[in-house]
């Protein structure tokens, strides 16, 4: 035998014997594709690299196939397959994990929105199973997996424990990245042009001093707006921890005070006072930055005074609130009037 024979490939070599036509030699598939250090031992290089050419000693193959080089080669392609399998097993698993995973997702997104919108609380006193009432943000997810059947089967009880989506975790990064995508869409509505600033502070039911920043600008529309764009946690109510955090808050978004044409404040010390206040400092950013006396707060103030001066007046604010409170506190009375 002068040249490879074709008919060995239907031989009991089928499964690993490789030969090429440029080189004119046979090769070891299994030894070629996972030959290692000790692949020169007992011949293993001539089916791995160098390729077999003594026709005439088709008893060569026999001994190769005998070899543990060879039987160790064929063992790493057989585990490469299995594991092939198995991670396509789970790919396809996880394929339909993903999709369930997804559609849970979208159910309480919707829901958040839902209650964002309509400004909602999202926590009930007790969200326990047995509870009649287990908060909106449950009762609602409750009622959407009954009337919608895409969602029935993948949501609240039919979904994993670990993977239900419904804690106050959950709830709160939803509505952590609803706040983002809306500032966004508030930033790019304002497209870097001038706006004014709209600035107030109060502390909340747990005692912490917030501060609620407004954007005042007009859109492409040339409708005036005004947007909320962050409730700021601050500890110290200087003049000068204020426009820190304001001025961090705009930079947060690519804003500056360079861009500022107007700021309303209350009467409040820190924020009017024209040495030091906080119109000032922000003043000093931006010349054009004018400042205005919230004009809610300028007649609440008038009323005061005038109640203080007038007493015909005072009189009739306290005849007024009086009225009021009696006609609200009786429905009988409400329906009269």
């Amino acid at each position: 035998m002068r040249r490879f024979n074709p008919k060995w490939f239907d031989d009991e070599y089928h499964d690993w014997l490789e030969y090429s036509v440029s080189k004119d030699a046979a090769y070891c598939l299994y030894c070629y594709l996972f030959k290692d250090n000790n692949i020169h031992q007992g011949g293993g290089d001539v089916f791995s690299s160098i390729g077999f050419k003594n026709w005439h000693k088709k008893n060569s193959f026999d001994k190769h196939r005998s070899s543990g080089i060879h039987n160790e080669s064929k063992k790493k392609c057989q585990d490469l397959r299995q594991q092939r399998f198995i991670q396509s097993s789970f790919e396809r698993q996880s394929s339909q994990l993903k999709h369930e995973y997804w559609i849970r997702l979208t159910a309480s997104v919707n829901v958040v929105r839902l209650l964002i919108t309509q400004g909602l609380a999202f926590r009930g006193h007790d969200e326990s199973k047995s509870s009649l009432s287990r908060g909106n943000f449950l009762q609602t997810l409750s009622w959407y997996a009954k009337v919608c059947d895409n969602i029935h089967d993948y949501v609240l009880e039919h979904a994993p424990q670990n993977d239900q989506m419904t804690s106050p975790m959950i709830q709160k990064d939803i509505v952590t990245a609803c706040k983002i995508e809306t500032t966004k869409t508030i930033i790019k509505e304002l497209n870097g042009d001038y706006f004014a600033l709209l600035v107030d502070e109060s502390f909340d039911t747990s005692r912490k001093e917030q501060m609620a920043i407004v954007l005042r600008y007009v859109d492409r529309m040339r409708f005036v707006m005004e947007r909320l764009i962050d409730v700021v946690h601050v500890q110290n109510t200087s003049a000068s921890s204020l426009k820190s955090a304001i001025v961090n808050l705009l930079a947060q978004h690519s804003l500056s005070l360079s861009y500022v044409r107007g700021q309303c404040y209350d009467g409040a010390s820190n924020m009017q006072v024209e040495i030091n206040g906080l119109k000032m400092l922000i003043k000093q950013e931006s010349r054009s930055a004018h400042s205005f006396h919230c004009f809610a707060h300028q007649l609440q103030l008038t009323l005061v005074a005038v109640s203080k001066k007038c007493l015909q007046v005072g009189e009739l604010v306290v005849l007024v609130s009086n009225i009021l409170n009696i006609l609200g506190s009786s429905f009988k009375r409400m329906d009269e009037f």
